[in-house]
Parts: structure tokens; C-alpha cells; sequence
């Protein structure tokens, strides 16, 4: 039986009360869902309100002529995966051998704060299951409780820096900064310099830094679920 990932997409399609357009970041789910599904992993998501996620515009325009995301907006399964999402009460955490939050700013106005999905993490890890978060996808590792403690603590992690956030000007409608944060919980922060690949393994725990990270973050799924 192939192996199964879970897929973990935000509902937000706004920052908050700016009324600025987000969602979940095309490059951070395209690239590394195709690799997953050439290495013949089966992909399955949620979000929390299910139905159709939204795709953040912005980053559609920004990655047009990027090969990889020009065939994930053509392919129709990538498409059902992220059109047809279910919630975390339709879904059994058993099932699953990973799950892959991307990033965009969205998780951090709906996954940060979502316990019911952050439990599903917690019983994937407990049970040996692989976490991987991308860009903003760490606003959703936020809630995740691994024996009452956050699951960063003590870990090595990365996720969009505070840098990064500064220089797309978006600090001022970000809810809380996010390496900020994941430090408070315990995290062993670490970020490479602005837009550079970064991915940080620590056990079953991968991160990337930023949309340049996701196809890394793939290929370390791979390599732990191997």
C-alpha cells in the first residue's frame, strides 16, 4: 500500500482585517507535491473549513513561468487535492505517514490557532510520522503540543524570518512574527540570508525557510519516508 501524506492548507484568504489577499503559496506546495507523487506517495488534505483553499494570487503571478507550478495548476489531481479539501474530523491521523503544511501567509490567520489540526500533527509525530512545514507552514506547528510541550522546543527549525517579513513590508499586518515566536517556544532558530534555500531536518521534524525551500522540503520527506 503506497505510503500517505497529508496535506495541511489554510482557509484564510486575507491578512487579518487589511483586507490584503493571501492563501496558501503556489511554489511551496508544487514542488515538493510532485516529487511526492513521482516517488508514489498518495497525497490527501485538509484545511479548516475544507472545500476549495485558496491559492494566494500573488503568488501565482510571481511563479507564472515556473515549469513545476505551470503543470500543478493543469494537473487535475493537484487541482482536486486542493479544491476539494477535507476538515480534521473527516480524516483518521492513523492514516498517514507525513504531513506538509505549506506556506503563504495564510496559516498564520487560521492554522496558528487551529488545535483540532494541530492534534492530528501531534498523534502523526507520536506515532513516527514526519512534520514538515514550509515558509509560513510553522505558524501551524504553533499549536502543537508533543507531551504539553511546543513541538520546536528544543528542536532545530527555520521558517520565514523576520528579515524576510521586513523586507516584503508585511511585518505591520503579520498577527505575531513568526521566527519570533517560534524562538519563545524553544525553538533552535536558524535562518540562511534573504530568499536562500534553507532546510532544516531535526529527527522527523523538517522545515524551510522560504518558497526557494520547498523543493528541499520534499526531497527530505522522501529521504526520511525511504
Amino acid at each position: 500500500m503506497a505510503k500517505k501524506i497529508l496535506v495541511i492548507l489554510t482557509s484564510a484568504d486575507k491578512m487579518g482585517d487589511t483586507g490584503k489577499p493571501t492563501g496558501w503559496y503556489l511554489p511551496e506546495l508544487a514542488h515538493p507535491y510532485k516529487d511526492l507523487v513521482d516517488a508514489g506517495f498518495v497525497m490527501e488534505s485538509i484545511s479548516p473549513k475544507g472545500g476549495k483553499a485558496p491559492v494566494d494570487p500573488g503568488s501565482v503571478e510571481a511563479y507564472k513561468d515556473d515549469p513545476t507550478c505551470q503543470w500543478f495548476q493543469k494537473d487535475a489531481k493537484a487541482q482536486a487535492l486542493v479544491d476539494n479539501t477535507k476538515t480534521a474530523s473527516q480524516i483518521k491521523p492513523s492514516d498517514y505517514a507525513a504531513v506538509l503544511y505549506p506556506g503563504g501567509h495564510g496559516p498564520m490567520f487560521d492554522l496558528a490557532s487551529d488545535s483540532s489540526i494541530a492534534n492530528i500533527t501531534a498523534e502523526v509525530f507520536n506515532k513516527g510520522g514526519v512534520v514538515a512545514a514550509v515558509c509560513h507552514g510553522p505558524a501551524g506547528l504553533v499549536p502543537v503540543q508533543i507531551n504539553g510541550q511546543p513541538i520546536v522546543k528544543g528542536r532545530k527549525i527555520t521558517a520565514f524570518s523576520n528579515a524576510e517579513e521586513d523586507a516584503v513590508q508585511l511585518s505591520s499586518s503579520m498577527p505575531f512574527m513568526l521566527e519570533t515566536k517560534l524562538i519563545e517556544q524553544g525553538g533552535q532558530f536558524t535562518a540562511a540570508p534573504l530568499w536562500e534555500k534553507h532546510v532544516v531536518i531535526d529527527g522527523k521534524l523538517v522545515t524551510g525557510q522560504n518558497p526557494n525551500s520547498g523543493e528541499g522540503v520534499g526531497k527530505a520527506i522522501i529521504q526520511l519516508l525511504s
